[in-house]
């Protein structure tokens, strides 16, 4: 029949990580099966998961060299390092990283999930009214 379709072809994980780099973002391995992917001030790391696709790991903005996890305290949202350093989450760096996960995930080839891509959620929930509590 003329209307035979062809399967669909998934890229492979190589594919991918290049398909980051013609997009504009810096690449670079930290092993053998990760990369660290950096786009003016934000980043992320992608791992392979043993089936082959990428798994988007740890993104937030870049702080002091680190990857900063957000985290809501209520009131107002702050960026953490895993050294320890703290500074509030501005308009402007919520926007770059609301961006910058969007692009990443298209680039990628990645599910965008409704929720995720109404605005920046928060890593860690840190309210004051819970302290104390399991």
């Amino acid at each position: 029949m003329f209307f035979r379709r062809r399967p669909a072809r998934t890229p492979g994980f190589e594919e991918r990580v290049d398909a980051l780099r013609r997009r504009g973002f810096s690449v670079e391995s930290t092993g053998p099966a990760s990369f660290l992917v950096q786009r003016q001030g934000s980043a992320a790391t992608v791992d392979r998961s043993p089936e082959g696709v990428p798994v988007m790991r740890r993104a937030g903005v870049l702080v002091e060299g680190e990857i900063a996890a957000l985290v809501d305290e209520g009131n107002q949202k702050f960026l953490v390092t895993p050294s320890g350093a703290k500074r509030p989450a501005l308009a402007p760096d919520l926007d770059a990283l609301h961006a910058f996960q969007e692009d990443l995930r298209n680039a990628l080839g990645l599910v965008s999930l409704y929720n995720l891509s109404l605005g920046t959620t928060s890593d860690r929930h840190d309210y004051d009214r819970l302290q104390g509590r399991p």
